[in-house]
């Protein structure tokens, strides 16, 4: 059997792709890059916002069209919260809740045996391991908790088994989940994420680890130390959701771990210690109850802190959510208005941290072409160019480097 794979939303999500990948082709299916050539389709939805669920949508009546004999397996967050929608699109034979590949390959009519474990990662010189799913948290805007359920840790052990087998193919490995932050809190003492990574870091070699997003006040003296004194370990780079610099914004998300202070003081510690260090955020504009005063107090936060990108979105109201009993959401000229002042200035300190790397050395694992030049990744988080047949870099996934400031980009020359 032919099957075409597609993901939408989060590296959790495109972690579950690659286990249903490996298991249907260890079943014998071969994945094939186009519907017209597949006998099934599986996607993996997202339910974050309604522009991603609209795409899915989107996608599977397109695959239909383009393959009518087509039998597609939708799968995922959407999937699991799914009012019949998603069920009664063309040529849909299965919807499958949450990460479930035993199930999607029952969809498929394919004998597939127990899930040992990813062992490659089709992205290249990185991989993701998925350390945990779901969460225990409610922010009132997340759809995520209702379609994911509460926080489950995977052990230890088998992260560790996991991990030596993708370090084989792989230059870095980047943790991921929905609240990677709590991983170990279900396991008991002496389980936490830092233990976990310190775990990694000793019994997986010649790999770097990186976290994916986390919260900044769940990173402990541990992880600032590893990527303090051991960056080419644990890259020095966090990507810590702010959503907002509004303490009372911040109450009505539900988000009652950490206050703007909190935060500030977390990221404030980390950059007195790390250096480079990659900071990133998720924002969210226009939220029920924002006006000119919150989004003002968002961008001064913003501003103040050391932050090398941002991912900013418009709030989107989320069936089910506690949010939209909360009252009316921002007009919709402010908010664009909003989200593009925040947009302009994350693109600012993007711009700003590249230039300041210009001449330094940097840890690079080296990832797609794009024509003549290749990409890599840097231990912060920057993209980097350098000619595909760079004869310092040829056959090799990882190499040190020298940052060289072109214009808006950054090339990597050898050292």
């Amino acid at each position: 059997m032919n099957v075409f794979l597609h993901t939408f939303g989060c590296k959790a999500n495109q972690y579950d792709t690659e286990a249903v990948r490996q298991r249907l082709e260890d079943a014998g299916c071969a994945v094939v890059d186009a519907p017209e050539r597949a006998d099934a389709a599986v996607v993996n939805s997202c339910t974050v916002t309604h522009v991603g669920e609209a795409k899915m949508r989107s996608l599977v009546r397109r695959l239909a069209r383009r393959n009518p004999a087509i039998r597609t397996v939708v799968m995922g967050c959407a999937a699991a919260l799914d009012d019949g929608r998603i069920a009664a699109l063309p040529n849909v034979a299965s919807v499958v809740a949450g990460p479930d590949g035993e199930a999607v390959a029952r969809a498929l009519g394919v004998e597939a045996g127990a899930e040992p474990g990813l062992r490659r990662f089709v992205s290249g010189s990185r991989a993701w391991l998925k350390i945990q799913d779901g969460c225990d948290e409610h922010c009132t805007f997340c759809a995520t908790v209702l379609a994911r359920g509460r926080g489950v840790s995977r052990e230890p052990e088998a992260l560790v088994a996991e991990a030596a087998q993708l370090a084989r193919s792989h230059a870095e490995i980047v943790l991921t989940g929905v609240h990677i932050g709590t991983w170990g809190q279900d396991l008991g003492a002496p389980w936490t994420l830092s233990a976990l990574v310190t775990l990694l870091v000793e019994r997986v070699d010649g790999v770097r680890f990186r976290l994916s997003s986390v919260e900044a006040t769940e990173v402990d003296d541990r992880l600032v130390a590893l990527m303090e004194q051991a960056p080419g370990r644990l890259a020095p780079h966090l990507h810590a959701p702010l959503q907002s610099g509004s303490d009372a914004v911040l109450k009505r998300m539900g988000r009652h771990w950490y206050t703007a202070a909190s935060y500030r003081a977390a990221v404030e510690r980390l950059a007195a210690r790390v250096a480079p260090l990659g900071l990133g955020a998720d924002v969210i504009v226009g939220f029920p109850g924002e006006g000119e005063a919150e989004h003002g107090a968002t961008v001064r936060l913003i501003e103040e802190l050391p932050f090398t990108y941002l991912h900013v979105f418009p709030y989107s109201e989320r069936e089910g959510t506690a949010a939209v009993r909360l009252g009316p959401v921002g007009e919709p000229a402010a908010v664009r208005g909003r989200a593009a002042e925040l947009r302009a200035l994350g693109e600012a300190k993007a711009a700003a941290h590249r230039s300041s790397r210009g001449g330094a050395r940097a840890d690079l694992v080296l990832e797609s072409r794009r024509g003549g030049l290749r990409e890599a990744v840097s231990e912060d988080y920057l993209t980097a160019l350098l000619p595909a047949d760079a004869p310092w870099a040829l056959g090799r996934s990882r190499v040190a480097a020298r940052l060289v400031a072109r214009g808006s980009e950054l090339f990597a020359e050898a050292m």
